[in-house]
């Protein structure tokens, strides 16, 4: 029987002015987040289908929007609120409490499919200290290991196209191995639409209403 392998997604409310706010200008703001709210549940419904161990969905700032509970209710997956702090330490505070081998992802890469999951849990089941897909912008749209290490993820220059480079860095230093199985993309500026367009996700995509 396979190992069971955590999926915690990390992901803000769809509110209007708080998610994917680079996406004002083409979406409107409440056409923004109406998009974030349809990532999200995207992404529970790739980490559910999958089938690799138990999800969670970790919410900020909160984990009362009627989003997040209608997501939890239907997919029958944990919801949690995000911890205190940077990104870095949101994703460590997910990683420890889920006590197992665990991916974390987040709800801006729709290119994520299932079979990107398998892969990255067969390579933690393989025993691979950490697995990463990294981002066509520098970071990464995965992160995956068998424990906590938290050096992975203190003062790590979030945001920025070095953060894959930082933590690959870290990981040699640290004398972890680890496998990048493929590169993907996230949907952060306006040409990213047209990119999910040609995948087939324009049914993702509301009209905008600026």
């Amino acid at each position: 029987m396979n190992e069971p392998v955590a999926v915690a997604v990390l992901a803000k409310a769809p509110i209007p002015g708080f998610a994917k706010t680079r996406l004002i200008p083409v979406l409107g703001a409440r056409g923004a987040a109406m998009l974030q709210g349809r990532l999200v549940e995207r992404a529970v419904e790739t980490a559910c289908a999958a089938a690799v161990g138990p999800v969670s969905l970790w919410a900020a700032p909160d984990e009362t929007h009627p989003a997040f509970q209608s997501i939890s209710a239907r997919l029958a997956i944990t919801l949690a609120r995000q911890a205190d702090g940077d990104l870095g330490a949101r994703m460590l505070a997910a990683i420890t409490r889920a006590n197992t081998c665990v991916l974390v992802i987040g709800s801006d890469c729709p290119a994520l499919t299932p079979d990107h999951l398998r892969t990255a849990a067969e390579v933690l089941r393989h025993h691979a200290d950490v697995v990463v897909i990294p981002a066509e912008d520098g970071g990464y749209a995965l992160i995956g290991m068998r424990t906590p290490e938290p050096a992975l993820f203190s003062d790590v220059p979030w945001s920025t196209p070095g953060v894959m480079d930082e933590t690959r860095r870290r990981l040699r230093t640290l004398g972890l191995t680890w496998h990048e199985p493929t590169t993907l993309w996230d949907v952060d500026l306006p040409h990213d639409l047209e990119r999910m367009r040609a995948i087939g996700l324009h049914d993702l995509i509301p009209s905008g209403d600026a």
